[in-house]
């Protein structure tokens, strides 16, 4: 399983992005997808998940209202849309997959990850 992300770049506050993530490989096992960033000299952070078997979406707090997560089964590719972004959303934002979704967004439940896209508000 491949993931490769793209649709990063620079915004100003305010503005809006959509990341795109297409997954290539073997899907069938792959019932969760997710988005998470990494600040520069800080920890992973969860931003969204979808349970592609129930539907079932979430989100980190921080995100909640501006952020959605979506994907187009047909062309095996997961979407973060990005609204009213901040300054402090700027990171690299990773696509992951995984089995499970679990009930947070963990990174340790999440087994395959794309190389990342940068995002930049300033």
């Amino acid at each position: 399983v491949q993931l490769v992300e793209s649709g990063g770049g620079s915004v100003q506050p305010g503005g809006s992005l959509t990341l795109s993530c297409v997954v290539n490989g073997t899907t069938t096992s792959l019932n969760c997808m997710g988005w998470f960033r990494q600040p520069t000299g800080k920890d992973y952070e969860g931003v969204a998940s979808l349970d592609s078997f129930h539907g079932a979406t979430n989100y980190a707090d921080f995100v909640k209202g501006r952020f959605t997560i979506s994907r187009d089964s047909a062309k095996k590719t997961l979407y973060l849309r990005m609204n009213a972004l901040k300054p402090e959303d700027t990171a690299m934002y990773y696509c992951a997959a995984g089995s499970w979704c679990g009930a947070g967004l963990s990174p340790s439940l999440f087994a395959y990850w794309g190389q990342g896209t940068q995002v930049t508000v300033s």
